[in-house]
């Protein structure tokens, strides 16, 4: 009896109808997704805001880039005092709107009884697993695939410049989480400071993370395009950030507080070390510290 030729058209048949059922499984949930975000963003008005407030910020990353069509790679003094000007705004935002904003919510939501003492647990608390999860995901990052055929000093360099990249985008997200928790736990003004501010950080994010890439030996084009796209993820956050916080003010106190904790972890763990690695201390602190006053001013002005 011949033996029947697993590769015959006909055995190859039911795989590509199952592949067919699975892409149209696939996109029937994208278009539910695609159809609850209309319908929030027609009846939530602080979710079509955090949308906007995070699409400006995307666009900035974006803007950012662009620089890098007509330059070469950015002198390290130059970086790394970019790289402290990004800490410095991340810092003021989450102290002046994000953990004080969180503790008056929790005082005005009468949690554990509306004490300070209550209030500051809270978002302790919060902060606390903000940071946690934010560890806890730069564990799980494949940074390794990205130096395999690399050795040496080479392989070194490519993976800090790709550890770098994925922690913009790991912080990235919970920037957009902070515009919706924003959005949705504060008067419009503040709400707009907070992502004006982190707009503004985003420009010379932007910058650094293509010009990282270009001086890892990245082509402009690619360096371009991931720096675009490490900003898309921040629209994604806040219309999440609005619509988890806007279902229950309780969460106000604990979205406030997780947002902070995970810019806190990745100011500390990522880009203080990155800045002060190649002995430019003082110029990363000084922008560090035009980027706090920067975000301070934004935030109390408006």
């Amino acid at each position: 009896m011949p033996i029947k030729d697993p590769c015959a058209p006909a055995a190859v048949q039911p795989l590509r109808i199952q592949t067919l059922i699975g892409l149209l499984i696939c996109a029937a949930g994208l278009l539910a997704l695609c159809v609850q975000i209309w319908n929030m963003l027609q009846h939530q008005p602080p979710v079509r805001s955090a949308l906007l407030g995070g699409s400006i910020a995307a666009l900035a990353t974006a803007l950012g880039t662009l620089p890098v069509l007509l330059a070469q790679r950015p002198s390290e003094r130059v970086q790394d005092t970019l790289f402290g000007f990004g800490a410095g705004v991340m810092l003021a935002a989450s102290a002046f709107s994000l953990v004080i904003p969180g503790l008056d919510a929790a005082r005005s939501a009468g949690l554990l009884g509306g004490s300070g003492w209550a209030a500051g647990g809270i978002v302790g608390m919060a902060i606390l697993t903000g940071g946690a999860a934010l560890l806890a995901m730069d564990h799980l990052l494949p940074h390794e695939h990205f130096i395999k055929g690399r050795e040496g000093s080479d392989a070194g360099q490519l993976r800090r410049t790709w550890l770098f990249v994925f922690a913009i985008i790991l912080h990235n997200l919970p920037e957009g989480l902070a515009i919706g928790v924003g959005y949705a736990g504060n008067e419009g003004l503040r709400a707009n400071a907070l992502a004006i501010g982190i707009a503004i950080q985003d420009v010379p994010e932007g910058f650094v993370v293509a010009t990282a890439l270009l001086a890892a030996g990245y082509s402009h084009r690619f360096a371009i395009a991931l720096g675009v796209a490490s900003g898309l993820v921040e629209p994604l956050g806040a219309v999440a950030g609005a619509a988890i916080i806007g279902h229950s003010a309780l969460l106000l106190p604990w979205g406030l507080g997780f947002a902070a904790g995970a810019m806190l972890f990745v100011i500390s763990h990522e880009i203080i070390p990155e800045s002060h690695r190649k002995g430019h201390e003082a110029f990363a602190t000084a922008g560090l510290l035009t980027g706090f006053v920067l975000m301070m001013v934004l935030d109390t002005a408006l």
